[in-house]
């Protein structure tokens, strides 16, 4: 038997010069913050990843990338500890 939840979340295309896509699934995020710190790009000082206007789990604000900066590597996905984002290449 599989059983499968679905969560509310955010899709963000456009990312990784337009190959890939970006779903962050606001009812997991707690705002942590650790893939804003992880970010390649945020590293450089530019913001491939920022805070977004929704809220997440427990009201904190949600994660959202710059499509345009993000690069679609995958570190933000491989370092959330709550599998609140995913990368979907096209």
């Amino acid at each position: 038997m599989v059983m499968t939840q679905e969560y509310k979340g955010m899709v963000f295309e456009g990312c990784g010069k337009g190959k890939a896509k970006m779903y962050v699934y606001t009812q997991l995020c707690k705002g942590c913050g650790l893939c804003l710190v992880k970010c390649p790009i945020n590293k450089k000082g530019e913001e491939g990843l920022k805070w977004s206007k929704e809220v997440g789990l427990y009201a904190t604000p949600a994660v959202e990338p710059n499509a345009e900066k993000c690069i679609a590597c995958g570190i933000c996905e491989t370092v959330c500890p709550d599998s609140a984002i995913r990368i979907e290449k096209v």
